[in-house]
C-alpha cells in the first residue's frame, strides 16, 4: 500500500518506519471494533505516504529551481545602504542639541551615553555622589528630549 504512492524504496521505508513509530506512540487512541488493527495502520501509512509524497514534490521543485537559475534561489544579498551621509546628519544633530544644554547637563550626557562610562566614573568625574549624578542625567535627558524635539531639521 505504500510502495504504489511512493515509488521510490528509500522514502517508502521511511514511510513504513513511521507507520510503526506512529502507532506505537498512538496506541492509546486506537479502538478496537469489528475489524483487524491492519486497517488502522494502513491508514497511518497512507496519511504518512501522501505527506512525504507531498514533500518531495517541494523538494525536488526546489532542487530544480536552483539547477536551473542558481541566481534566483541563491543570490547575494542586496547591497547595504550608504548611511554615511545619514549618520553625518544625527551626529550634528546630536551636537547642536547638546549645544544648546546646560554645561553640567551636556557633560552627563556625553560621560554617561556617549563614552558609556558606568555611573560611578560618571559620578567621580563630575565631583558629585552616585545619587546626585542620577539626578543630573535624568533631568538631563528630559532637557535633550525637549532640545530635540525644538531643533528643525
Amino acid at each position: 500500500m505504500i510502495l504504489p504512492r511512493l515509488p521510490r524504496i528509500d522514502l517508502a521505508e521511511d514511510v513504513l518506519r513511521d507507520t510503526f513509530r506512529l502507532a506505537v506512540e498512538r496506541i492509546t487512541q486506537y479502538e478496537p471494533q469489528d475489524v483487524s488493527i491492519f486497517f488502522w495502520l494502513r491508514r497511518i501509512a497512507i496519511n504518512r505516504a501522501m505527506d512525504v509524497h507531498r514533500a518531495d514534490g517541494r523538494d525536488r521543485r526546489l532542487r530544480d529551481a536552483a539547477v536551473h537559475d542558481p541566481d534566483r534561489t541563491v543570490g547575494a544579498p542586496p547591497p547595504a545602504p550608504d548611511r554615511a551621509t545619514e549618520q553625518a546628519e544625527l551626529r550634528e544633530r546630536v551636537r547642536a542639541s547638546l549645544g544648546t544644554l546646560h554645561p553640567r547637563y551636556a557633560d552627563a550626557l556625553r560621560l554617561r551615553l556617549l563614552e558609556d562610562r558606568d555611573r560611578d566614573a560618571c559620578a567621580a568625574a563630575m565631583g558629585v555622589t552616585v545619587g546626585n549624578f542620577d539626578v543630573i542625567l535624568h533631568r538631563a535627558c528630559k532637557a535633550f528630549r525637549q532640545a530635540w524635539d525644538w531643533n528643525p531639521e
